[in-house]
C-alpha cells in the first residue's frame, strides 16, 4: 500500500475503537452493526492501516489501549434524542451533572460536563483530538458548540491523560468525533414537548458532503438551528411553592413585599399592607421566587461546520476544519430591589413616611417624640430640626418584573494541517489552529443601590412636591413605604439601568507529531514497536469587561460587583510515547503489551515570560492476555492542571455562597425566635461582635437571607500547578463460549494533590466557630475572636448578618489556594451482548459505575469531606462545581430489531442519597403544611432521596431507503422529582425545591424527528 493510501485508509479505520472498548450502542435496523474490536474492523479494512484510540497519539492498526474508554456511538445518540451534548453526557454513569440547561440561577450562558465529579475545570473536551477554544474565563469549553449532527461518536477516557493531551486531563477527556468522509444529503429534523405542554424544543439540521477526484478528496458542509422555550417552576405543583427545608411550609427570600426596615433597637419590621404602619412583630410573609425561576432555560442557537481534506499526492493530504456557532441563553430570576438589603439614610421629613411609621423609627433610634415632630417638617439638611435615620431596607421590585440575562456567545474555531508519510510504518501530522469566543451578558430589570438610597432622600419643596434632595441622573422620588403595585413606571425608569459583560477568550494552538513503528520487533512479539513524539504550543487569552455599573457592584441582585480582567499565558511543551508488543501466541501470553508516555510543559504566565513553571507529566502501563478472549489491563499516570486564567488573575471581590445556619443567628429568615438558640454570650459574643455586629444587633442577628451569604475572594499570580496521580486496573472478557457477550471491569483511583480550590462555607463556619453541638449549637475556644479565622468575617453593620448589601458586607473569606486535595475511587463494569433471535436481533448494553469515595478538603486544617451518596451545601459546592454524587449509577439499553423497525427501552438508575447533616441537624420530615401550596398533606422526607429509576422508550421506524422516523417518550412512567426544599443544596443545583441537574424536573415528554437521506 501507498503511504498516501496509508493515510487515507488510517484515518477511515480511527473511526472504530481499541479491543479494550466495547460497543456502546445496539445497532440501527438498517445500518452496519458497529465492530465489537479494533481487530475486527481490521480484518475488514486491512491489517496495516493505522488507527488512533483516544487516550494515545500513536496511529497503529493493532493497538490495545490500557486505559478504559466508555463509547457513545452515533446510534446511542440517535435513540437518546439529544438536542445538545450536555444533555447527552449528563446521563453517563460516572458524570455529574454541570452547568446546564437545567441550572437557571448560576448559568453563564454556557454548558459543561464534570467526570468524576473533579469539577468541569479538571478534564478536556476534544473535537476529532484536538482541543477547541474556552467559552470563558475559567478555560472551559461550551458543549453548546458542538455540531452534534455530525458526530460519529464520543469516546470518554477517565482517569490522567495530560500526557497524552497536555494540562488539565486530570479527570480525563471527551473526545468529539466526526463523521469522516460524508458523502450525500442528511437532513434531520426534531421536535420536542412535555406533557403539561411547555418546553417545546424544535431543531433542524441539514449536512450535505461529497468526494471528489476519485475519493482523494472529500467536503462536507453542516448547517443547524436549534430552539429551546423555557419551563417556569411556577409551572410544576411541587415548585410552585418554595419550601423550606427545615420547616417544610412555604419559605422564599427575607426581601420580600411590602418593605422591611431595620429600626434601631427594636429590630427588622416589615410594613403592613396599606403602607400605614409596621408590622407589630418581626415576622413576615416571605417572598416565594420559584414561579419566576425556570428549570429549563430558553435557548436559541445557529450552528455551522464546514470540513474537507485533499491528497496533494500519495504522501501529503492537507485537510481543514470550521466551527462557527452563536448561542444566545436566557436565564430569568425574580424580580431584583434592594436585594438582599441595601443600607439607607431615611430622613424623618420623608413625604411618603406615615406619623405611624416616622414615631416607630424615632423610638428604635431613641429619638424624642418632640424632635421626631419637628423633625417631619425640617426639609433642608441646614435645618438644625433636621433629622435622618440609618436603616436596611429590604424590598422585593415586583412592579419591575423578573431580572433577565440574556447570554450571546458567538464562536469559531479554525484548524487547518497537514499529514503524511515519512515511511511505510512511520506518518507525520503537523496543525495548527485558532478560535475566539466572545459572551456578552446584557442584564436588565435590575435596580441600582444608588438610586436606591437617592431615592429615599427625598423631602418637599417650598411648593410642597416631592423632590430628591439630589437631583442628579434625573431623580424621580419613590415610595418604598407603599402596598405592592406602589412604585410606578417612571420611577421604575429612574430605579433600573441594563448593564453589560463582555468576555472575550482566544486559543491559538499548534502540533507537530510523528509516529509509526521502528520496524523492529521483540523476539517474543508478533509486532512492532511503536512510537510517537512530537512538540506543542498554546497561547491562552481571556477577558472580562464590565460597565460601570457591573464592575461597581450596584446592581440590586447581582451577587456582587463583576471586575475587569485580563489575562494571558502559554505553554510550550515536549511529548513522547512508547508501545511495546513483549509476547505473542505463547501460552499464557496470547499477548502481552507495556506503553510509556512522558510530556515536558513550560508556561509562561504574562508576555515577557518572567513569572511562569514547568511541569513534567508521565504514565506507564500495559495489557495482558494470557488467553483467546481474557486482558488484563492496567495504567498509571501523573497529571497535572495548571491554574487558569481566573484562578491566576481575578481580584478580590464579594460574591455569593449558601450558608443554613450562621453560629451568631438568632432568628430565621422569616423573623421568628431561634428557640433552640440562645442569645450569644461569652467567646460566641465576642466573636459576633468582633466580625462587626453592635451592642443594638447582637441579640437579633438573622439567618442568611434566603440561606444565602456573602464571602469574598479571588484569584492569585503565585498560584502553581495542581498534581494528580490516578491508576487504574481493569479486564475484558469475550468468552468464545457464549457469541456476542463482551464484559469489562476496571478500577479507578484519582489523587489531586496541592489542589487550586476554594474552602467551602462550612469550613470557614467551622475554623472559627468550630463544630457545633447535637442542638445545633457553638461553643468556640476561649480567645477565638482574637483568631485569624474569625476576624477575615465580615458581617453587615446594620443588621450583624452575612448577607447583605455586597458593597459593605464582606462575609466569610474563601480565598483560592494549592492547600486542597481531592479524591475519588470506584469501578466501572460494562456488558454488552448481541443475539439473533431468528424473528429478530437483541441488543443489550450495560453501564455501571460504583463510586467507592469522593472526598474533598480545601486545606489540612479542613474536614476531608466524602460527599458519595450525600447532598448538601458543602457536597457539591464550589469546589468542585459538581451536583449529587450517587453511589450506585448504571444506565441500560435493551433493544429488539424487527426488519425495518428497533423498539428500545432505556433504563436509567440513580442510588438512594441522603442529607449530609441528616444525624445532627436534619431537615424538615413529616406532613407538608398547608402553606407549602400543591403539595401541602404530603408526607416527606427531606434527608433521604430513594433510589430512582428512569425510562425512555425509543421506535424507530425506516419508511424506506431514504426516510427514518422516531418517536420517544422520554420518563415514560412521568416520575416526579424528590422534593428536599429549596436550602438542601448549593443555589446552582438546589433549585425549584429538588435538584433539576439529577432528578427530571419536566416530567413525561415526546418527541418525534425524522431523518431523511439521500
Amino acid at each position: 500500500m501507498t503511504s498516501g493510501n496509508k493515510i487515507q485508509g488510517g484515518l477511515l479505520a480511527s473511526t472504530i475503537i481499541a479491543s479494550s472498548v466495547l460497543a456502546a450502542s445496539p445497532a440501527f435496523a438498517q445500518d452496519t452493526p458497529p465492530q465489537d474490536t479494533a481487530a475486527e474492523q481490521t480484518a475488514q479494512t486491512g491489517d496495516d492501516q493505522a488507527i488512533v484510540v483516544t487516550g494515545s497519539l500513536i496511529r497503529n492498526p493493532n493497538l490495545v489501549a490500557s486505559s478504559p474508554v466508555n463509547v457513545v456511538s452515533e446510534n446511542e445518540i440517535d435513540l437518546q434524542q439529544a438536542n445538545v451534548a450536555e444533555e447527552l453526557l449528563r446521563e453517563l454513569p460516572g458524570a455529574t451533572p454541570s452547568i446546564g440547561s437545567a441550572v437557571n440561577n448560576g448559568n453563564g450562558g454556557a454548558s459543561n460536563a464534570d467526570l468524576r465529579g473533579l469539577g468541569p475545570n479538571r478534564n478536556i473536551i476534544l473535537l476529532d483530538g484536538a482541543r477547541l477554544t474556552p467559552s470563558d474565563i475559567e478555560g472551559l469549553f461550551d458543549l453548546n458548540n458542538v455540531p452534534l449532527a455530525l458526530i460519529q461518536r464520543v469516546d470518554v477516557l477517565t482517569g490522567g491523560a495530560s500526557t497524552t493531551y497536555g494540562a488539565d486531563a486530570v479527570s480525563g477527556v471527551i473526545n468529539f468525533i466526526t463523521r469522516r468522509d460524508f458523502a450525500g444529503i442528511d437532513v434531520n429534523l426534531s421536535e420536542q414537548i412535555t406533557e403539561r405542554g411547555d418546553g417545546n424544543v424544535f431543531r433542524a439540521d441539514v449536512t450535505i458532503g461529497a468526494s471528489f477526484d476519485d475519493g482523494r478528496g472529500n467536503v462536507v458542509l453542516s448547517v443547524g438551528y436549534q430552539e429551546a422555550d423555557a419551563v417556569y417552576q411556577g409551572a410544576r405543583p411541587f415548585s410552585l411553592f418554595s419550601l423550606s427545608s427545615v420547616t417544610g411550609g412555604g419559605a422564599g427570600s427575607g426581601t420580600s413585599v411590602p418593605s422591611r426596615f431595620t429600626v434601631g433597637t427594636i429590630g427588622t419590621r416589615q410594613v403592613n399592607d396599606a403602607g400605614t404602619a409596621f408590622q407589630p412583630t418581626g415576622a413576615f410573609i416571605p417572598f416565594n421566587f420559584n414561579p419566576y425561576n425556570i428549570f429549563q432555560t430558553p435557548f436559541e442557537r445557529f450552528n455551522i461546520y464546514g470540513a474537507a481534506r485533499y491528497e496533494i499526492s500519495d504522501a501529503i493530504e492537507i485537510y481543514t476544519r470550521a466551527l462557527f456557532s452563536k448561542n444566545t441563553v436566557s436565564t430569568i430570576v425574580a424580580p431584583s430591589g434592594a436585594l438582599p438589603s441595601v443600607d439607607v439614610r431615611i430622613p424623618l421629613s420623608n413625604p411618603f413616611l406615615t406619623p405611624a411609621l416616622r414615631n416607630t423609627f424615632c423610638q428604635g433610634n431613641g429619638i424624642a417624640q418632640a424632635q421626631c415632630d419637628l423633625a417631619a417638617t425640617a426639609t433642608l439638611r441646614t435645618d438644625p430640626n433636621y433629622r435622618e435615620v440609618d436603616s436596611l431596607l429590604l424590598r422585593r421590585f415586583i412592579e419591575g418584573g423578573p431580572r433577565q440575562s440574556d447570554y450571546v456567545t458567538n464562536y469559531f474555531d479554525y484548524r487547518f494541517g497537514a499529514r503524511g508519510g515519512i515511511t511505510d510504518t512511520i506518518d507525520w501530522d503537523l496543525w495548527g489552529s485558532y478560535g475566539e469566543s466572545e459572551n456578552l451578558e446584557t442584564q436588565t430589570g435590575y435596580t441600582l443601590f444608588s438610586r436606591i438610597r437617592q431615592s429615599l432622600l427625598t423631602t418637599r419643596d417650598a411648593a410642597g412636591n416631592f423632590v430628591c434632595q439630589n437631583t442628579a441622573n434625573g431623580c424621580t422620588p419613590v415610595n418604598w413605604f407603599g402596598p405592592p403595585g406602589s412604585i410606578t413606571p417612571d420611577q421604575i425608569d429612574f430605579l433600573t439601568e441594563d448593564s453589560t459583560v463582555l468576555i472575550r477568550a482566544t486559543l491559538a494552538q499548534a502540533r507537530g507529531t510523528i509516529s509509526g513503528d521502528f520496524g523492529w520487533t521483540i523476539p517474543w512479539a508478533a509486532q512492532p514497536v511503536s512510537f510517537a513524539v512530537g512538540a506543542e504550543f498554546r497561547e491562552y487569552t481571556a477577558l472580562q469587561q464590565s460597565d460601570s455599573l457591573s464592575q461597581g457592584g450596584d446592581l440590586g441582585g447581582a451577587g456582587g460587583a463583576e471586575p475587569n480582567i485580563n489575562g494571558a499565558y502559554n505553554v510550550y511543551e515536549a511529548f513522547g510515547e512508547l508501545i511495546v508488543p513483549i509476547v505473542s501466541d505463547r501460552p499464557f501470553f496470547d499477548e502481552l503489551t507495556l506503553e510509556a508516555g512522558i510530556r515536558y510543559s513550560s508556561y509562561n504566565i504574562d508576555a515577557a515570560g518572567s513569572e511562569g513553571f514547568n511541569t513534567t507529566t508521565w504514565k506507564v502501563g500495559g495489557s495482558w492476555a494470557p488467553i483467546d478472549g481474557l486482558r488484563f489491563r492496567g495504567n498509571f499516570a501523573r497529571s497535572v492542571r495548571a491554574p487558569n486564567i481566573e484562578e491566576l488573575f481575578e481580584p478580590i471581590r464579594t460574591q455569593l455562597t449558601n450558608l443554613n445556619d450562621d453560629p451568631c443567628a438568632t432568628f430565621d429568615e422569616f423573623g421568628g425566635r431561634l428557640t433552640s438558640r440562645p442569645l450569644p454570650s461569652g467567646t460566641l459574643r465576642a466573636i459576633c461582635l468582633a466580625q462587626g455586629a453592635t451592642a443594638t444587633t447582637i441579640d437579633r442577628i438573622p439567618q442568611p437571607n434566603a440561606s444565602q451569604a456573602n464571602f469574598y475572594g479571588g484569584g492569585d499570580v503565585n498560584i502553581e500547578p495542581e498534581t494528580a496521580d490516578s491508576w487504574i486496573i481493569g479486564a475484558v472478557f469475550q468468552p468464545d463460549f457464549i457469541p456476542g457477550l463482551s464484559l469489562t471491569v476496571d478500577y479507578y483511583h484519582i489523587l489531586v494533590t496541592n489542589a487550586i480550590t476554594q474552602a467551602t462555607p462550612g469550613d470557614a463556619i467551622f475554623a472559627c466557630f468550630g463544630d457545633p453541638n447535637a442542638s445545633g449549637n457553638y461553643s468556640p475556644a476561649a480567645g477565638a475572636e482574637n483568631s485569624e479565622a474569625c476576624r477575615i468575617i465580615g458581617r453587615d453593620r446594620l443588621s450583624g448578618a452575612l448577607s447583605g448589601n455586597p458593597q459593605t458586607t464582606p462575609g466569610l473569606f474563601l480565598p483560592r489556594t494549592n492547600l486542597g486535595r481531592l479524591e475519588t475511587s470506584g469501578i466501572d463494569f460494562t456488558a454488552n451482548y448481541r443475539r439473533d433471535l431468528g424473528f429478530a436481533s437483541l441488543a443489550l448494553n450495560f453501564v455501571l459505575n460504583w463510586t467507592e469515595q469522593s472526598r474533598f478538603q480545601a486545606s489540612p486544617d479542613s474536614i476531608n469531606r466524602d460527599c458519595v451518596g450525600l447532598y448538601s451545601t458543602n457536597c457539591g459546592s464550589e469546589a468542585t462545581d459538581g451536583t449529587i454524587q450517587p453511589e450506585w449509577q448504571w444506565s441500560m439499553r435493551t433493544t429488539f430489531t424487527f426488519d425495518n423497525i428497533d423498539l428500545s427501552l432505556l433504563w436509567r438508575h440513580i442510588d438512594a442519597v441522603e442529607y449530609e447533616f441528616a444525624d445532627t441537624a436534619p431537615l424538615f420530615r413529616g406532613t407538608l403544611p398547608a402553606s407549602a401550596g400543591p403539595v401541602a398533606g404530603q408526607e416527606v422526607d427531606f434527608n433521604r432521596i430513594p433510589a430512582y429509576d428512569y425510562f425512555d422508550l425509543t421506535g424507530r421506524f425506516a419508511i424506506d431507503d431514504h426516510l427514518t422516523i422516531t418517536l420517544s417518550v422520554q420518563n415514560l412512567f412521568d416520575k416526579q422529582p424528590p422534593i428536599v426544599g429549596s436550602a438542601a443544596g448549593t443555589t446552582t443545583f438546589n433549585s425549584g425545591n429538588t435538584f433539576p441537574s439529577t432528578y427530571d424536573a419536566l416530567g413525561r415528554r415526546f418527541v418525534a424527528s425524522a431523518r431523511i437521506r439521500f
